[in-house]
C-alpha cells in the first residue's frame, strides 16, 4: 500500500533511516510508520544524510538501522535486482503531476525504456516533457519508482538524479535479466 502525507503530517512526523552497500555504491533507506520514505544512492553517506534532511526538512531524522535492518536488505534486494517485481510498502509524496508520472512509470515493464515526451502525452493530466523530466529529479524512492526507465525522445540516455553511470547500470541488469 501506498501512503501519502499531508504537510501538517509530516512537520510532526518522525522519519528512522539506515544505510547499506551494494554493487553501486551506498543507499539510503528512510522510512515513516506508512512505509518507505526515501531510497537514496550516491558514494557518500553524509551527502545522503544531508540530502535525506533537505528532502524533509519539517521532520524529525533518527538513525534507526537495526529497526530498519529488514527494509533495508529488502532495498538492497531491489537495488541489486531492478527488474524484479517488488512490494516494498511505499510513503509516496508529491504533487498531482509527479505521483501521475511516477504511477506511469510504474507501469513501464523492466527491461524496457519509455520516452519523456511519452510520458507526458500518456498522463491523465497535462504535463510537458520537461514536467517529467522534472517529476524524475524530484524522486526520492530510486528504483522502486523506476525513472531509471525514462530516456530521450531518440532513445539515449540522459541524466539521472542518482548518476547516468547508475542508470545505465539499471538499465543493464533489467535487460540481461
Amino acid at each position: 500500500m501506498n501512503a501519502i502525507a499531508t504537510q501538517a503530517e509530516a512537520a510532526t512526523e518522525q522519519i528512522r533511516f539506515g544505510f547499506a552497500e551494494f554493487s553501486l555504491g551506498a543507499v539510503l533507506v528512510a522510512a515513516t510508520d506508512k512505509g518507505i520514505a526515501a531510497i537514496l544512492m550516491g558514494d557518500d553517506r553524509a551527502a545522503l544524510r544531508r540530502e535525506l534532511a533537505a528532502a524533509f526538512p519539517q521532520s524529525r531524522l533518527e538513525a534507526d538501522p537495526a529497526g530498519l535492518q529488514g527494509a533495508i536488505a529488502r532495498v538492497v534486494a531491489v537495488l541489486e535486482n531492478p527488474g524484479a517485481r517488488h512490494d516494498l510498502p511505499l510513503d509516496i509524496r508529491g504533487t498531482a503531476v509527479e505521483r501521475a508520472v511516477w504511477q506511469a512509470l510504474r507501469d513501464v515493464p523492466a527491461g524496457k525504456t519509455i520516452a519523456y515526451s511519452q510520458i507526458a502525452k500518456a498522463l491523465p493530466l497535462p504535463a510537458s516533457a520537461q514536467d517529467v523530466g522534472a517529476a524524475c529529479a524530484a524522486n526520492l524512492l530510486a528504483v522502486a519508482i523506476p525513472c531509471h526507465r525514462v530516456v530521450k525522445a531518440d532513445g539515449s540516455i540522459s541524466g539521472y538524479r542518482w548518476s547516468v553511470r547508475r542508470k545505465k547500470a539499471l538499465l543493464r541488469r533489467e535487460a540481461q535479466a
